[in-house]
């Protein structure tokens, strides 16, 4: 059974990213991305212009006259979304968290890829891939997708029998961690045709650069980075203890001290300078969604950029 809550989520996200597809990303979708190649359609008679490499001799010689081989573009693709739903995905300080925010924009994705008649396929990770879907076409299908992400519940964490203190780390939630090498590699074996990947996250780990490597040498990879204002600033309330939600450590801080929030920013600007670095190294197009902010404009502008550029070539 369905919770009550997800449907109703659910039924939310439905209505209102279809809408955003249909009427936002259905023209600057299509434009983005290039189809799997060249299909054969028909022959027609030869007209001026046409290049003479295209004639078929073979049909030529039985009718006495030219005609040419006509050729389309093969549309149909594969658009597999990764979404990293470990627990860091629970962080969120304005309008929802990140893993709400995931669910929007596979959810968006989603119909704009079967709008255009692509299959649509879904690898859900923590510390390990938790779920695949197969791609498949149709708006059922689609929600299904939704639903895995909405519905997805941690296994329970594992008793220690102790309180948290703080500066002492408690026994982890299973597949609390991130682990998007794992996601990649998966990825790669399962999209075995040359596939359009969005992978989905807050980036908030390391280890996955060779494996993001390959697995753009074989797909059109496109991460999705999902951020939030307090990632990088902290606000100046006094002491406070703050947990990682991924090894549940806790640490009491003084964040009125100017030194520890510049030390903090300066940090977490160097994660993300080096993040954005990775991805220009790999020629990869990326996007940041802010958690407080619209999930629509970076999308569609990410879709602007790559049909200009399709155009150009």
């Amino acid at each position: 059974m369905i919770p009550r809550e997800i449907l109703a989520a659910l039924r939310t996200i439905e209505i209102h990213t279809a809408r955003l597809a249909n009427e936002q990303l259905s023209g600057t979708y299509k434009s983005s991305f290039k189809g799997q190649g060249l299909a054969f359609r028909e022959v027609r008679p030869y007209q001026s212009g046409d290049d003479i490499r295209s004639i078929d001799w073979n049909v030529s010689a039985r009718m006495n006259e030219a005609f040419v081989k006509v050729f389309v573009e093969e549309r149909e693709m594969t658009v597999m979304l990764a979404v990293d739903l470990s627990a860091s995905e629970r962080f969120g300080t304005r309008r929802a968290p990140k893993a709400r925010v995931a669910s929007e924009v596979a959810a968006l994705l989603a119909f704009s890829a079967i709008r255009n008649n692509d299959r649509v396929g879904l690898i859900l990770s923590t510390s390990k891939v938790e779920r695949i879907v197969p791609p498949k076409k149709g708006d059922k299908h689609v929600m299904r997708v939704v639903r895995e992400i909405l519905g997805f519940e941690a296994p329970a964490a594992a008793a220690t029998g102790e309180a948290p203190t703080n500066r002492v780390a408690r026994v982890p939630k299973l597949g609390a961690a991130t682990d998007l090498k794992s996601t990649l590699e998966t990825l790669a074996h399962v999209a075995r045709r040359r596939s359009v990947a969005f992978v989905v996250s807050d980036f908030f780990t390391s280890g996955y650069e060779r494996s993001l490597s390959l697995a753009s040498a074989k797909h059109d990879i496109i991460p999705v980075v999902l951020t939030d204002r307090r990632d990088f600033e902290l606000p100046d309330v006094g002491l406070a203890t703050f947990e990682d939600l991924e090894s549940g450590e806790r640490i009491l801080v003084d964040t009125s001290d100017k030194r520890v929030r510049a030390h903090y920013h300066a940090e977490m600007r160097r994660i993300r300078e080096s993040r954005q670095k990775l991805f220009f190294k790999l020629g990869l197009d990326s996007v940041e969604i802010e958690t407080g902010g619209s999930f629509i404009t970076p999308i569609r502008d990410l879709f602007a950029r790559r049909a200009r550029r399709v155009r150009t070539r």
